[in-house]
């Protein structure tokens, strides 16, 4: 029991300091309610699901290779330059905070998908699991076996849905308070984050290419 506390505990404070995602989960929070914002943040596992199976079976190795970290950094890049620019545009669009439903734009599928690509596509999120769960995963298959590895391993994953629901829970009680003049602005705001990001990643991604 100890061990599953220690593991919750580590997601949840993992999940703790602003990203990409969590930019991501408040402005799209802010615009639609709980549920988008929420499913962003389930992408965002769903992404980290992907990446922690994939470093269990041994593919560690082939994303620590010069070129793949490469090709991480520009998808980083990419990915978070595109959202950015896209939130920038959509804050000059009025947002309906009391209709009770989202604009057809602004689908489920869609915040999924956000949340996951951004997740999956982050080369910090990559190095974390690469590197904290990486060491994590050493250290604990010394005293327990594979599967209760993998199932232990698995309730980092429930700290991580504890912050999702904290963030989308304060979004959605705020929203009520915050006016259009606000959420346009941080919107603003939240895309020039990413777009921070994406750049910081573009740069990395150069360092690497012509240290080659």
């Amino acid at each position: 029991m100890s061990d599953l506390v220690r593991y919750i505990l580590l997601g949840f404070s993992l999940s703790v300091p602003v990203g990409a995602i969590t930019i991501e989960m408040i402005k799209r929070g802010l615009r639609n309610g709980f549920w988008h914002a929420w499913i962003v943040g389930v992408g965002g596992m769903s992404a980290d699901v992907l990446l922690m199976l994939l470093i269990y079976y041994g593919i560690a190795d082939f994303l620590t290779g010069p070129t793949a970290q490469i090709t991480i950094w520009l998808c980083g890049f990419v990915v978070l330059v595109y959202l950015g620019i896209g939130s920038i545009r959509e804050a000059f669009h009025k947002a309906h905070i009391d209709s009770g439903r989202a604009p057809q734009s602004d689908s489920l599928v869609k915040a999924y998908l956000s949340g996951f690509i951004i997740a999956l596509s982050n080369p910090l999120n990559i190095i974390f699991w690469i590197s904290i769960y990486g060491s994590v995963l050493a250290s604990t298959l010394q005293t327990l076996n594979g599967g209760k590895v993998l199932l232990y391993s698995s309730a980092i994953f429930i700290g991580i849905a504890i912050w999702d629901l904290v963030v989308a829970g304060s979004v959605h009680f705020g929203r009520g308070f915050v006016g259009q003049r606000f959420m346009k602005w941080f919107a603003v705001v939240a895309g020039l984050a990413l777009i921070g990001f994406g750049l910081s990643f573009g740069w990395q991604a150069a360092v690497k290419f012509f240290s080659l």
